[in-house]
């Protein structure tokens, strides 16, 4: 009888250029990577279908844990991107305990949308702040393999090491 594994990713550290912001960012969510659809019928199907044709934009968001006034100067232009690390430690658990683990990594060239988000104050509580980005490249690695790479200004996709746009970049002339 095969035995359960269980992968278990729990924390996270957020890396700003290089600098690590330890202690300030509460949660981050990565951006989901969707693939458009468009419909297809024609005379003679039996029914519609859809096929891919293209991406959504991939956005996400930081909660900060209060407010820091250097890190709304820092993220606070809309004109600038910022490359945002994320790292995080990936264990796998079976009957007999933990036995590995490995890092996750995420590579994302980001733009903020909020120029200054908004402040939420409670009653006893630190005031939260959350800030959305749209990212325009995300890399995921896990144990130093690329999972999957998207660069929607290079037209750029890959699923592990295979590139799925390479006769579409040759289609186009480029």
């Amino acid at each position: 009888m095969a035995g359960i594994q269980i992968n278990s990713l729990v924390n996270a550290n957020v890396y700003n250029n290089g600098n690590s912001l330890l202690g300030k960012v509460e949660e981050i969510q990565l951006p989901a990577i969707k693939a458009k659809a468009v419909d297809v019928k024609a005379l003679g199907m039996f029914m519609a279908t859809e096929i891919p044709s293209g991406f959504e934009k991939m956005t996400g968001k930081m909660k900060w844990n209060a407010v820091y006034p250097d890190l709304i100067k820092e993220f606070g232009s809309p004109y600038s991107t910022k490359q945002i690390q994320v790292r995080g430690n990936l264990e796998s658990w079976d009957s007999s305990g933990r036995i590995s683990e490995v890092p996750v990594v995420a590579f994302l060239t980001v733009r903020f949308k909020d120029v200054m988000p908004a402040i939420t104050y409670k009653q006893n509580d630190n005031p939260e702040q959350e800030s959305e980005f749209s990212c325009s490249y995300y890399r995921l690695e896990i144990d130093g393999k690329k999972m999957i790479e998207v660069d929607a200004m290079a037209n750029v996709f890959f699923i592990g090491d295979e590139d799925q746009l390479t006769k579409y970049r040759a289609n186009l002339g480029f």
